[in-house]
């Protein structure tokens, strides 16, 4: 049974924290994986998770300055750093057999690493940098580590943004090999993100596992990192002294609160496959105009876009746990 993509009424909002979502829920004997759990809103989310009890996993391509970064949060002695770089696939398979080869239980999976609007870079085979890290790579590793994920029942969270209003699935240049644009590369990769929970949602619900995704909301993170000053003066963001707007961001405790309560919300339960954003579902976008501060168009959620989708991904990276389940009898 899918969820109707309408709000829920949680009771939370845009100004909730994560650890005020968390209250009174213990996830203590939970192991979570939060990929990029070390800076931005990754730091916040693993803090939050660690408060509450759960063993948090952070794969990082960097983890001696993952562990650093992490050295101080509450609950240090329930957070690990592993090896991952989601550019490259035998990075995410070396990382899932190390994991696996514990025989621990998955329970939570935050898709949270992302790289945003950087120059046209490729990776692997010649992927575009954003479609390969923000999508295939998490693609790739959520396959990889099926097992433990379907043994928790788990909740998978996608991080997605409202960027993926400024693009859909490029089917005829999916790796903008004929003119790159870094804020279309961008909301495409967010729109995979979103598509991917849909159809994971899809396949993994027999066997209890459940699948969201989110916009955390516009939060200034070391993801900003490839944008000049100015660009971000004209996007609204800083004045021209290079402060920050106030008004135009939230916290990163604000910005952690939407992916933590959709992976702990006893209010989702028996629920998936939307798109959540202010700690609750979100409602579907009528217009299509980018600039609308709330909702999700039509070409995120779509289920035949994201079968379509799983189907280019399972076939760019060699990876798809349910290929026996999607083959014709």
């Amino acid at each position: 049974m899918t969820t109707p993509q309408h709000k829920i009424g949680s009771g939370f909002g845009a100004h909730s924290t994560a650890s005020e979502v968390l209250a009174g829920i213990d996830l203590s004997g939970k192991l979570a994986i939060v990929t990029g759990g070390y800076s931005g809103l990754g730091l916040e989310t693993t803090r939050a998770l660690a408060a509450a009890g759960a063993h948090v996993v952070v794969p990082a391509r960097r983890p001696d300055t993952a562990r650093e970064a992490l050295a101080g949060i509450d609950g240090v002695a329930g957070v690990e750093v592993d090896t991952l770089d989601l550019a490259d696939l035998e990075s995410v398979r070396e990382f899932a057999e190390r994991f696996l080869s514990t025989g621990r239980t998955i329970h939570l999976v935050i898709d949270n690493a992302a790289v945003m609007a950087c120059p046209e870079t490729r990776v692997g085979p010649g992927w575009e940098a954003q479609f390969a890290t923000n999508h295939l790579g998490h693609f790739a590793l959520i396959n990889r580590l099926w097992p433990a994920i379907a043994d928790g029942g788990a909740r998978v969270v996608a991080v997605s943004s409202a960027a993926h209003r400024r693009s859909g699935i490029r089917w005829d240049d999916v790796q903008f090999e004929h003119g790159y644009d870094k804020w279309q590369a961008y909301g495409q990769a967010k729109s995979a993100n979103a598509l991917f929970a849909v159809q994971f949602d899809k396949l993994g619900r027999e066997s209890g596992v459940r699948a969201f995704s989110l916009n955390p909301g516009g939060i200034l993170t070391p993801l900003q990192r490839h944008l000049p000053k100015q660009e971000m003066v004209d996007l609204g963001w800083l004045d021209e002294e290079g402060n920050l707007i106030s008004n135009a961001f939230k916290t990163p405790e604000q910005g952690a609160a939407t992916q933590v309560w959709a992976a702990t919300s006893p209010q989702l339960d028996g629920m998936g496959g939307v798109y959540c954003e202010d700690c609750d579902i979100a409602e579907p976008l009528a217009s299509a105009d980018a600039t609308t501060p709330s909702g999700v168009r039509d070409h995120a959620i779509d289920p035949e876009q994201a079968a379509r989708l799983w189907a280019l991904s399972a076939d760019l990276t060699g990876v798809n746990a349910f290929a026996l389940l999607e083959s014709p009898s």
